[in-house]
């Protein structure tokens, strides 16, 4: 009786690139907060949201869940070993100011901060007159 040998399947380790410099990306708006870290390009290394976190209802626009947000963030760019950001901060919630001041406490050295909130040139079309 001959027996033959069992394959086990050999997973190959995950290749983490090394990046050192990258975009936050930021969105607060009334109801959420979502954290974006990208590479140059724009690929995304790492991403949070006040809603991923554990956050429900109105805690997810707070400040303390936008700074929880980065302190996740971080975690996951460890290894990445991201250090230089340019943030970029879309939409009005309160967690905007509170989400770069966490960037900045949780060792990422901050290069600039844009506002890119969508503004209207014209605003959509009028509704018709009403008539009564």
């Amino acid at each position: 009786m001959t027996t033959t040998p069992v394959k086990t399947k050999s997973r190959k380790k995950k290749v983490v690139k090394q990046v050192s410099h990258g975009c936050a990306y930021i969105q607060a708006t009334y109801n959420n907060t979502i954290i974006t870290i990208t590479d140059l390009n724009g690929n995304t290394l790492a991403w949070a949201s006040a809603g991923h976190c554990g956050f429900k209802g109105p805690k997810k626009s707070t400040p303390y869940a936008a700074s929880t947000i980065v302190k996740v963030v971080a975690e996951k760019l460890k290894e990445i070993g991201v250090k230089e950001l340019n943030v970029y901060v879309k939409g009005v919630g309160s967690g905007r100011d509170s989400a770069i001041r966490a960037l900045n406490a949780n060792s990422f050295h901050v290069l600039s901060v844009k506002d890119i909130t969508p503004l209207p040139h014209n605003g959509c079309r009028p509704s018709r007159p009403r008539r009564v």
